[in-house]
């Protein structure tokens, strides 16, 4: 089953189920009016959803052309959003930019913070700035969104709360990530909003490309047209979802809609951009220029700027896009 929401004058928007081809919704509005609302009576409400997407498959509905541009982000607003580091080759590519500590590659335990989520960006929403000097980078990720988890939780537990699954667009400024890190918190200014494809997927609906608490395809990222990387996301994600919901649940109870994203997707390859039509490239612009420093010695690939486009979509074999996609262009505020 796979779901969207929808604009509607309202923060939250409206929920919809989609057709299994992604080109036919139908409201959800009888059975639940926000993901949210769904998402805190699952079980309770799952039957009803999944009968609506039955019969929306077998044209006893009709359903309404569906148009990604009219999406919100699946949850508009989350209780939270927390981005765990899953890729140890990401850790191991961008440790050395400025503000990162060599104590931060761990394999043992995955790092995690814990990012905005009071206004998520829609899939089509610029990303806006309010500096174009500010390295603007984007950052390709596979995300799900949970039901409630207990403290301490287990994996058995973790596993099972996954809900639905989507991608995403974790937004860094590069430039202000050494401040964020070594004179406050954490995170803060350097991550703005994050951006959400527009649907989102139960795991049993996307088959053998979701397996032990991974997504198996290929995340393509493309930057003005261009093909930037295109690496398969359950290759080399050495922590899954089961460990990164246990970690986020070890000091703390994890509310029902709180999303958890697996970081930076990234694959070892020893190739530079510009990559071939086969080639497996970057998901985010750090990781190609800390290969291109060590290769020649600088970085040649630019960060964004104003009027860049970054599309973004997790792949499935026909060449579907499974989630829709992430097309973001950078704007000045």
């Amino acid at each position: 089953m796979k779901l969207a929401t929808l604009r509607n004058s309202r923060p939250d928007g409206q929920l919809v189920v989609l057709s299994a081809d992604l080109t036919r919704f139908v409201s959800a509005g009888r059975i639940a009016p926000t993901l949210q609302a769904a998402l805190d009576d699952w079980n309770a409400l799952l039957p009803g959803l999944s009968a609506l997407a039955a019969q929306l498959d077998a044209g006893a509905i009709a359903g309404q052309p569906f148009d990604p541009a009219m999406a919100l982000a699946p949850l508009p607003r989350a209780y939270q959003w927390i981005d765990g580091a899953g890729y140890l080759s990401h850790l191991e590519r961008v440790r050395s930019l400025k503000g990162s500590k060599d104590e931060e590659l761990q394999s043992v335990r995955p790092l995690l913070y814990q990012g905005g989520s009071d206004s998520l960006s829609a899939p089509t929403d610029p990303i806006r700035v309010t500096d174009p000097d500010l390295a603007i980078d984007f950052e390709a990720e596979v995300a799900v969104i949970i039901g409630a988890v207990p403290m301490g939780a287990t994996r058995d537990q973790a596993s099972a709360a996954i809900r639905l699954v989507t991608v995403c667009n974790d937004v860094s400024l590069r430039r202000l990530v050494a401040d964020d890190l070594q004179n406050g918190f954490g995170f803060f200014h350097a991550k703005p909003s994050t951006s959400f494809a527009p649907i989102v997927a139960t795991p049993e609906s996307l088959g053998g490309a979701w397996r032990d608490d991974r997504l198996h395809l290929p995340v393509r990222i493309e930057v003005n047209g261009t093909l930037y990387g295109q690496p398969n996301a359950g290759a080399e994600m050495h922590f899954d979802f089961a460990d990164l919901i246990v970690e986020a649940a070890r000091t703390r109870n994890l509310a029902s809609g709180t999303i958890v994203g697996g970081g930076t997707v990234s694959v070892r390859h020893d190739e530079s951009l510009p990559i071939k039509a086969t080639g497996i490239g970057f998901a985010c612009i750090a990781e190609a220029r800390t290969v291109e420093k060590l290769k020649y010695g600088r970085a040649r690939t630019p960060f964004l700027k104003p009027g860049d486009t970054v599309r973004i979509a997790a792949v499935a074999g026909d060449g579907q896009s499974v989630f829709g996609d992430i097309v973001q262009r950078v704007a000045l505020a």
